[in-house]
């Protein structure tokens, strides 16, 4: 090993092993007749504190660990406030959380709570692990507050005085904005607002493209200022919720997302160590413990009397494993997930017994490990309190975005809001058809790649395509005034372009060699285009300049 160039860093002489770091070169060792085997060192953590698949799908945790970690930007939070008492957001050293408007700091909805733990939910003992652990300093400003579950809504003009607030909290920092929020009306002053925040270079706007799993536009996602996100699942298939159109820019999980809320609605403890689990949605709400047992999937009942049963998601419904349990004589039932992560779940109606889901890492291990040990399981709701549940929809998409944004502005802050928009679309991970597609935009956001990207040299232009060229602009009328700005330009080899306006991209268009824009800028000012080959940065035509 010595030869080798390995660093040991731990030697067992009972196992006959050593732990070392080795360079490429040393893969002879394998080959070496005095070695046995050679295998990754693989990572262990706490298992009181969970990694939720989807930080891992976005690759956050390798980007930090090149150095991007969030540090100095800042995430403002327009949402329905923040519960800052909460176990994975209290107590941060060297990030600050503050506020724009009156009850910031209380969150009776749970949405805005839920956002802020997937951006940033500390790295202790316990819950949830964010894309930018206790890093990125958050400023929360709360729109939503009353209704019957204390979300409620906001106006245009509402979220439009929220960008000011976020803008005025930015002190010299870059700013990314997180709306897990929209609407299906445009509105031409919330437009404004973000349009003016984009050209200032330093904010980057970040929305959800809606829940309403059709092709409808929802603003403010699909302004060309602003960033639209997708949800996907843990199998990277598109959500059934998911917006899907032309506007749809980035994709996310968001799909069974554990994140932090302000309330404890479910526990589960087995001997004195606790397991983050959910109710499920009509569960009897009580305590109770027992010895815990193995049910497998709880296709029947068994011999259950006073104990907990773990049972293993699939083959039948929620209910029936519950109602099973119960026949059986069990006092409370832990339906554990049969894919990696948690999972949110209905009954359809309500239980004599406590019910709770789990994920699949945490009950694999109470069937390896706990079995016989006394289990309490509580479904009491309390708040405030330090919960976590899995929440589904493109809301739990968009932090996830951010996130990675704000790993990558933290590594690059000379960097402008284009070009970290840019690197998450060109190293994105192309999910559904070749290219951008209205289902996924340019594919699932990827930290690390898109770390890479801005490291290296910009993005080159795919195999072949030969960029567009000789680019020119012209005003154009409708009933005598002007309407628009007609593009034409040399096509190249490209099939798809990307068509953009001072520095923001504003469609994405077959390669016909021209293109018309309606904008049209007050009297006095001019506006600056390009076309490039769609999804990269470098291959271009020149810039032409319109006045008006």
């Amino acid at each position: 090993m010595n030869r080798a160039g390995a660093e040991i860093h731990y030697a067992s002489d009972r196992l006959d092993a050593f732990a070392v770091s080795l360079p490429p070169q040393a893969a002879a060792l394998r080959n070496n007749p005095n070695v046995e085997y050679v295998e990754e060192d693989p990572i262990r953590t706490p298992m009181a504190q969970t990694i939720p698949f989807s930080i891992q799908m976005v690759q956050a945790i390798e980007a930090a660990t090149a150095g991007a970690d969030g540090s100095g930007v800042l995430v403002c939070i327009v949402d329905s406030g923040l519960h800052t008492g909460h176990e994975d957001h209290a107590g941060v050293t060297g990030a600050s959380i503050t506020g724009g408007n009156a009850g910031w700091d209380t969150d009776v909805c749970g949405h805005g709570t839920h956002v802020a733990g997937t951006i940033r939910a500390i790295d202790n003992d316990v819950g949830v692990l964010g894309v930018s652990p206790g890093k990125v300093d958050l400023h929360i400003v709360r729109v939503f507050s009353g209704g019957t579950d204390g979300c409620g809504w906001t106006f245009s003009s509402g979220l439009a005085a929220a960008m000011d607030n976020c803008a005025a909290a930015a002190n010299g920092r870059k700013v990314v904005i997180n709306m897990s929020l929209g609407g299906g009306t445009k509105s031409t002053t919330e437009q404004n607002a973000f349009n003016n925040l984009f050209a200032t270079g330093n904010v980057l706007s970040i929305a959800a493209a809606g829940n309403d799993g059709n092709t409808r536009l929802s603003y403010p996602a699909s302004y060309s200022s602003v960033v639209s996100v997708a949800a996907i699942d843990e199998n990277k298939a598109l959500a059934t919720f998911s917006q899907r159109n032309s506007q749809v820019e980035l994709a996310a999980p968001g799909v069974s997302v554990l994140s932090t809320v302000p309330w404890t609605a479910a526990s589960l403890t087995v001997g004195a160590d606790s397991f983050l689990v959910a109710s499920l949605e009509g569960t009897f709400q009580g305590t109770a413990s027992g010895a815990l047992v193995d049910g497998g999937l709880c296709t029947s009942s068994g011999s259950w009397a006073g104990k907990v049963v773990l049972c293993q998601r699939g083959d039948i419904a929620f209910a029936d494993k519950v109602s099973n349990v119960a026949l059986g004589g069990g006092v409370a039932a832990v339906v554990y997930n049969n894919a990696p992560g948690g999972f949110a779940g209905t009954l359809g109606g309500a239980s004599s017994i406590p019910a709770v889901s789990a994920s699949q890492e945490d009950g694999q291990s109470l069937v390896a490990t706990r079995l016989g040990n006394t289990a309490s399981v509580s479904t009491i709701f309390t708040a405030p309190g330090s919960g976590y549940e899995a929440w589904d929809g493109t809301s739990m998409a968009t932090p996830h975005v951010v996130g990675v944004a704000a790993l990558l502005w933290s590594a690059h802050p000379e960097a402008s809001n284009q070009q970290i928009r840019d690197a998450m679309a060109v190293t994105a991970q192309d999910l559904g058809a070749a290219g951008r597609d209205n289902s996924f935009g340019w594919g699932l956001v990827q930290a690390k790649a898109a770390l890479d990207e801005l490291d290296g040299a910009g993005t080159p232009p795919p195999p072949g395509d030969v960029a567009p060229s000789q680019l020119s602009t012209a005003t154009f009328k409708t009933r005598g005034k002007v309407a628009g700005v007609k593009l034409s330009w040399t096509t190249g080899t490209a099939a798809q372009v990307d068509i953009y306006r001072n520095g923001a991209k504003v469609s994405t268009a077959s390669n016909t060699g021209s293109y018309s824009d309606s904008f049209v800028g007050a009297s006095g000012t001019s506006a600056t285009y390009k076309v490039c080959v769609a999804a990269s940065t470098t291959a271009c035509s020149n810039d032409s300049t319109i006045g008006f």
